[in-house]
């Protein structure tokens, strides 16, 4: 009877996995080796800060959830002791804060990622790290918009000053 719990109660972790996996945005997978308790704690800081949930999970579990999650291509970098950030609001600030954390300390090794649905080698995370946040390309996108308008208006004020310097 003991048995049939602990299936179930497996069963049911995979199927939470899963589910998160479905639901990230982005989810990033990294080896955590050699980091110590302080390390790890101010990850998990940052990261929760962000609204980043990071777990260590086995590679068994996680290669179940891929499979129902239908990632499979992710199962290549689960060897080694494997933690994972899901990140459901941003796509870039997981990989932000993991690349800059992988920066400081050599311990953490980005291995892979799944980014809305796509799994991405270490390359493509770091790239997407190097990305801007949300409002700022927010903010890059208004100032474009609002360069015209202001052309505009300073060549406006350009000709209204020779019109009165003429007059």
């Amino acid at each position: 009877m003991a048995n049939a719990k602990v299936i179930q109660a497996k069963q049911e972790a995979v199927e939470v996995v899963a589910a998160k996996l479905r639901e990230s945005v982005t989810t990033v997978v990294a080896d955590y080796r050699g980091l110590n308790v302080a390390q790890v704690t101010e990850l998990r800081k940052q990261l929760r800060e962000a609204g980043i949930e990071f777990q260590v999970l086995k590679n068994t579990l996680l290669r179940r959830a891929t499979a129902a999650a239908e990632l499979t291509e992710l199962n290549a970098v689960l060897t080694g002791p494997t933690a994972i950030a899901f990140g459901k609001d941003d796509a870039v600030s997981a990989a932000k804060i993991l690349n800059d954390f992988a920066k400081k300390n050599t311990a953490l090794e980005l291995k892979g990622a799944v980014v809305e649905g796509r799994v991405i080698g270490v390359e493509e995370i770091k790239a997407l790290a190097e990305l801007p946040s949300r409002e700022g390309l927010l903010s890059m996108l208004l100032s474009v918009l609002q360069a015209p308008m202001r052309n505009f208006a300073l060549a406006v004020k350009a000709v209204a000053e020779k019109e009165e310097q003429t007059a």
